[in-house]
C-alpha cells in the first residue's frame, strides 16, 4: 500500500473508488427483518464506494458479522455510525474507542474473469438458455447492474424475468452475489420481480440449502453433455 494514495485518518475520500476501513470497540445494534446484537468487541468496520457497511471479526474468513446493503444512507456522529435504507432497515454501530482509520482509493476495478471452462458454460447456456428451463429465452448477456453485471438475464416460459449466476461450483459466495444482484433487478419496475438461478457443474449442499431459502433454483450441469446439448439434458433442483 502506498502512503501516498492513503488519506490521513479521519479525513473522507471523495473518490467514487474510496475504500475506508476503520479499527474500533464498537458495540452493533440491527433492527429489521430481525434483531441482533454484537456485544462491545475490537473490529474492523468497512465501507465501501458502493455504499455497503459492514462489520467484521478477527475470524470467519470473508463473511461479516453484519452487514447494511447498497444502498444505504450513513449519519455519522463522533460516537455513532447509523447506516439505514428504505425497507426501513438500521444498523446502529457505537463506537467506545477507534483505535485507527484509513481511506484509500483502489482504483477502478476490471470486475471478476472467469477461467475458460466458467466463460464457456456461460456462452453454452447463452446458447441454449432452455436448458436452464423449458420456454427460457436469452434477454442478453453480462447484464449491467450497479454493482456489476449478473451473467445472463433471461424471460422464462411465463414471460417473467430471471437472473443466471454462472459458476464451476456453486458455493455460498455465488448464492450471496446472486442475491445481491436480484436485490438491484428488483427495484427495476420493467424486470419485478425477478427470481434466480445459480447454474454450476456442482451445487455444495450448504449452497443449494441457502439457494433455497431465499427462493433461488441450482441447475447441475454436465458441461460435456452441455457441449453436446442434444445428448443430455440438465437437471433442476
Amino acid at each position: 500500500m502506498s502512503p501516498a494514495a492513503a488519506t490521513p485518518a479521519g479525513d473522507r475520500c471523495t473518490s467514487e473508488h474510496a475504500l475506508r476501513l476503520v479499527i474500533a470497540t464498537c458495540t452493533v445494534d440491527y433492527a429489521g427483518r430481525l434483531s441482533a446484537h454484537l456485544p462491545p468487541a475490537t473490529r474492523l468496520l468497512l465501507l465501501k464506494a458502493d455504499g455497503s457497511v459492514s462489520v467484521h471479526a478477527d475470524g470467519g474468513a470473508y463473511k461479516p458479522l453484519n452487514w447494511m446493503s447498497p444502498p444505504c444512507r450513513l449519519a455519522e456522529s463522533a460516537d455513532r455510525w447509523v447506516a439505514s435504507n428504505d425497507k426501513g432497515e438500521v444498523l446502529t454501530i457505537l463506537l467506545h474507542e477507534v483505535h485507527g482509520e484509513l481511506t484509500y482509493d483502489c482504483g477502478p476495478d476490471p470486475g471478476l474473469r472467469k477461467d475458460g471452462v466458467e466463460a464457456h458454460l456461460q456462452e453454452l447456456l447463452a446458447a441454449n438458455p432452455h436448458a436452464l428451463e423449458l420456454g427460457m429465452s436469452l434477454v442478453r448477456r453480462e447484464h449491467q447492474t450497479d454493482i456489476g453485471p449478473v451473467d445472463l438475464l433471461c424471460r422464462d416460459a411465463d414471460g417473467h424475468a430471471v437472473a443466471v449466476e454462472v459458476k464451476r461450483r456453486g458455493e455460498i459466495d455465488g448464492v450471496e452475489q446472486l442475491t445481491r444482484y436480484l436485490e438491484r433487478l428488483d427495484l427495476d419496475g420493467r424486470l419485478r420481480p425477478v427470481r434466480g438461478i445459480l447454474a454450476a457443474q456442482q451445487v455444495k449442499p450448504q449452497a443449494r440449502a441457502l439457494a433455497t431459502a431465499r427462493g433461488i433454483s441450482c441447475v447441475e450441469i454436465d458441461y460435456d453433455e452441455l457441449r453436446g446439448i442434444d445428448k443430455g439434458r440438465l437437471t433442476l433442483f
